[in-house]
């Protein structure tokens, strides 16, 4: 029995010949049982003799390497000498630099699901329920939430077996498109992951543009492109860390000037009025509630950032998702509760934000800088995901930040949300109808299908994160599916 020891290399080392390989490197504890005689470690992202970012152990381990239920280990450990070993990570982050490692951490990794998914879908929530009233609508919510746990970790499931058989990490979805489903799956991602990203970004900067030039008094364009200037940059310059650190200082601000909100709120706050519920126009808000719920983007970049580790990337999914179903029922509440609302039936369409503005100046400022701070952290999530995309997509080296995606990512939006001010609802409806339910929706379940059954796949498979089986790939991609039919029929209807 072979025993997975801790090694070290030495910058000096020749790294020219070093096998590209794609497995889990050291520090085991109990899970799987290996049984050959020797291994060979090698290097993963390096662009030139010693720089590294990765660091795995060879595919050749990948046909003696075995995944265990907790029972199946322990009756292991009962019935057979040999030790058995859990590989609680694929790889090591590794310090270009120093080669010392560089985990993840598990918080920053909560705060940037949470982060990424309070955006400016949370802003149109009170918008698009105000006729079917809370209680419906958080009927609503609360599916939504379950619907885009499962679809991300179906993405994480996806992605770290993609990484195992790779032997690379930041993988995209584009690479596991291209492994799971061929041509046609890339298609499909590429065309989808594009227009949902921009889709999202011209709404994030023609927001808080507008907010921005509200508060500042100067011209559209100068607070456009401040804001995507500030936040860029920060995506390019910014290491891991101080992203983390930005990115959970802004999710704290927006915690607490969302606390702060429901206090000044409150007040006026009428209890009889979150008791209305009209169900049959509850069915109409799920395109944008689900695209309040989007985080799946930056779910490869926390495969990547926390070394394959599954416990936590399921953790940094759910408890990172459900802090904002927390916040938009709440939100919803206190928006729906304090304006009056339409007649259940009528087809009258107001953003409650804006009057909640004009007729409580406490309460204004207060969701102004509420919506500027959820905006900037979805906004560095999806500029983050979306670069990583691109420049995944134009084969450019990994391990290092390249110009050309983040011009890429950051002037369409900037241009396009200067020539349609008024674009913010429009964005998010048909991104949130035509992109989310197909790109994490109908394609991580036919993604995770293809990885589990396909007789093709020779990946590594890990434990699944998503029980179920068959039955649930097949409702969640009905479930997609039949949404967005019924928007098609309605726009097509109405036309």
């Amino acid at each position: 029995m072979m025993v997975v020891s801790s090694f070290s290399v030495s910058p000096s080392s020749s790294l020219a010949h070093t096998p590209r390989s794609s497995f889990l490197h050291r520090n085991p504890t109990p899970i799987a049982k290996i049984k050959i005689p020797n291994y060979v470690t090698g290097f993963s992202k390096f662009n030139g003799a010693a720089t590294l970012t990765h660091l795995f152990v060879d595919s050749s381990l990948r046909d003696s390497v075995k995944c265990f239920s907790q029972e199946e280990k322990q009756q292991l450990v009962q019935e057979d000498d040999d030790k058995v070993y859990e590989f609680e990570r694929l790889f090591s982050n590794l310090n270009q630099a120093t080669l010392k490692r560089e985990p993840g951490s598990l918080t920053s990794a909560i705060f940037l699901v949470a982060g990424t998914t309070i955006g400016a879908g949370i802003l149109a929530i009170p918008a698009v329920t105000q006729e079917s009233g809370f209680l419906a609508s958080a009927v609503i919510c609360i599916f939504c939430w379950i619907f885009m746990v499962v679809t991300g970790l179906l993405i994480a499931e996806v992605n770290v077996n993609t990484m195992c058989e790779l032997g690379s990490g930041g993988v995209s979805l584009v690479s596991m498109a291209r492994r799971t489903l061929g041509n046609a799956g890339v298609q499909v991602a590429c065309w989808s992951y594009i227009f949902i990203h921009y889709a999202l970004l011209i709404a994030y900067v023609a927001r808080s543009s507008e907010i921005l030039t509200n508060f500042l008094g100067i011209p559209l364009w100068e607070t456009a492109t401040l804001f995507s200037v500030l936040f860029g940059g920060l995506c390019y310059f910014g290491s891991q860390r101080i992203i983390g650190v930005v990115n959970g200082a802004l999710v704290i601000g927006i915690i607490a000037s969302f606390m702060t909100l429901v206090v000044a709120a409150s007040g006026d706050l009428h209890w009889d009025a979150l008791l209305r519920a009209n169900l049959e126009a509850a069915p109409r808000s799920i395109p944008i509630i689900a695209l309040s719920f989007v985080y799946q983007n930056v779910v490869p970049v926390l495969c990547t950032n926390l070394e394959g580790n599954l416990s936590k990337v399921r953790t940094a999914i759910v408890l990172g998702s459900a802090i904002p179903l927390v916040l938009f029922l709440i939100w919803n509440a206190v928006i729906l509760g304090t304006i009056t609302a339409p007649e259940m039936g009528s087809n009258t369409f107001f953003d409650p934000l804006q009057l909640l503005r004009s007729t409580n100046g406490v309460v204004g400022p207060i969701v102004d800088v509420f919506s500027v701070l959820a905006i900037a952290t979805s906004y560095i999530g999806f500029v983050l995901g979306l670069s990583d995309f691109l420049a995944d997509l134009l084969k450019l080296p990994a391990g290092q930040n390249r110009p050309l995606p983040y011009v890429l990512t950051l002037v369409p939006p900037l241009i396009l949300s200067l020539l349609d001010p008024e674009i913010f609802f429009k964005a998010l409806d048909f991104a949130g109808t035509y992109g989310v339910l197909v790109l994490f929706g109908v394609l991580p379940a036919a993604m995770s299908w293809s990885d589990r059954y396909s007789e093709s796949s020779e990946s590594l498979k890990i434990p699944l994160l998503v029980p179920g089986g068959k039955l649930t790939l097949s409702l969640v991609m009905a479930g997609s599916g039949l949404v967005i039919l019924t928007e098609i029929i309605g726009n097509f209807g109405n036309a």
